[in-house]
This record gives C-alpha cells, sequence and structure tokens, in this order.
C-alpha cells in the first residue's frame, strides 16, 4: 500500500513538472531557437510550443528593435583635434537561428562593432566635417557596422552621432575664426553695395549729361530737400549765368 501511494505521488508530480518543462508561450514579437540533443531545429513561434522534456532546450529571442547606446568614445580626428563622441544604434535581429548560433552574444558583440567602426570612421574625418555633415557620417557608419553585423542575422538600421565634445580651447578658436567669417561676409556685402551704388550713379551721371535741363532740375531738388521742413539753413539760389563769366575770366588768366 506504501509503495502504491509513493507511485501516485511521483506520477503527480511528473504531471504537474511537465507542463512545466515541456509547454512554452512566445509571444508575437519573440523567436525559439529549440536544440534537440545540441542540434538546432527550425525556430518556433509565436504562439504554443511544445518541448520533450530533457531532450529539448529552447532559447527566447526578441525581433524587436533594440536601442543600443554606444559610450564616450575619445577619437582623433584627422586634422590631430582630440574629441569625446557619443552615439546611439538601432537594430533588430532578423534571423533567430543564426543570432544565436553564429555568435555568442550577439547584444555585446554589435555594441563591440560599433565601438570600433566610430573611432574608425571618425578618425578619418576632419573637425569641420564631424561637426557639419554628421548625416554622411552617421550613413558610412550604419553600412560599414552592418556588413559586419549581418552573417549573424542582425540589421543594424540606424546608427546617429549625438554629441561631439571638444576641448574648451578649440571652441574658442572656432568661434574666434566663426566671427572672423561674419566680418569677412560683411565686408564683401558692403563692398558689392557700394559697386552697385557707384555703378548706378555713374548710370545717373551719363543720363543727366546728356541734357543740361536735368542737372538744372535736380540742383532744385536739392535745394528742396536742403530748406525743408524744421530747418534753419537759409539757401539763395544763384543763377550759374552769372558765375560762369568770372569762371572764364579765372580759366584765362
Amino acid at each position: 500500500m506504501t509503495a502504491v501511494l509513493a507511485l501516485l505521488v511521483i506520477v503527480v508530480l511528473l504531471l504537474l513538472v511537465l507542463p512545466g518543462t515541456s509547454v512554452r508561450i512566445l509571444r508575437e514579437y519573440e523567436r525559439g531557437v529549440v536544440f534537440r540533443l545540441g542540434r538546432v531545429l527550425d525556430s518556433k513561434g509565436p504562439g504554443l510550443v511544445l518541448l520533450v522534456p530533457a531532450v529539448d532546450r529552447m532559447v527566447r529571442v526578441s525581433l524587436r528593435t533594440v536601442t543600443l547606446k554606444i559610450p564616450v568614445q575619445e577619437v582623433i580626428t584627422r586634422d590631430n583635434v582630440p574629441a569625446k563622441v557619443t552615439a546611439v544604434a538601432y537594430f533588430r535581429v532578423i534571423d533567430a537561428d543564426r543570432a544565436i548560433v553564429e555568435v555568442e552574444d550577439f547584444l555585446l558583440a554589435t555594441l563591440q562593432i560599433a565601438q570600433t567602426t566610430l573611432r574608425s570612421i571618425l578618425g578619418k574625418a576632419e573637425l569641420d566635417s564631424l561637426l557639419a555633415e554628421r548625416e554622411r557620417l552617421n550613413e558610412d557608419l550604419q553600412k560599414v557596422i552592418d556588413q559586419q553585423t549581418e552573417p549573424w542575422g542582425v540589421k543594424v538600421t540606424t546608427v546617429e552621432i549625438k554629441d561631439v565634445e571638444i576641448p574648451e580651447n578649440m571652441q574658442r578658436a572656432i568661434a574666434r575664426q566663426a566671427e572672423a567669417e561674419r566680418e569677412r561676409r560683411a565686408k564683401i556685402i558692403n563692398a558689392e553695395g557700394e559697386f552697385q551704388a557707384a555703378e548706378k550713379l555713374a548710370l545717373a551721371a551719363d543720363i543727366i549729361s546728356r541734357n543740361p535741363t536735368t542737372l538744372q532740375l535736380r540742383y532744385l531738388q536739392t535745394l528742396r530737400e536742403i530748406g525743408g521742413e524744421h530747418n534753419s539753413t537759409m539757401i539763395f539760389p544763384l543763377p550759374l549765368d552769372l558765375v560762369r563769366p568770372f569762371l572764364g575770366e579765372d580759366r584765362k588768366s
């Protein structure tokens, strides 16, 4: 009788334990890589997955996009400027079997590849490119990292440079350079304005020289502007015909 009770207890325990070891439920974004006696079977999921107790072992793999923060990397640009760069990468697993079989830890491996590629790509760029051409550098980083992670079944979709920190003395030098550039542009714009004004004045003088009456009208208009409102200046128009004889005598003498 005691043996029968012990057997019943063992059977009940097995019935309670076996479902927990042989039944798995995978969410929509999960896949299960099943190993049967060490050999890989086709990936399972989503939904209910039945395993053979003590024979099958399953590893869960998430197919959702992972945000990978790349820690601060100290790089030296092509023009020998030290900089500290932080970035972020977005990737997702597209082949669960390869992500488990081909690499030991695809998350850690992707992080290491991202760090080394970041230092390599940015080390070939100049500081001006690093500050002004981030979109191109982001594309280069994404392509290089993705090529290296593709054999692992990992797809890198985006890489973004978040922040670039340069020494304080270099920041002051860049500020002085920007100020000098703004002054140069202001001088060029001023010179172009004076050149255009000179062209217009030369054109006006050529038009006025063709008709002396135009010069008289301009003279009267100038007098009107000078003797405007709230002006204490007194103006006495003097005909040029009265002055012309004197000017002629001076020329003869």
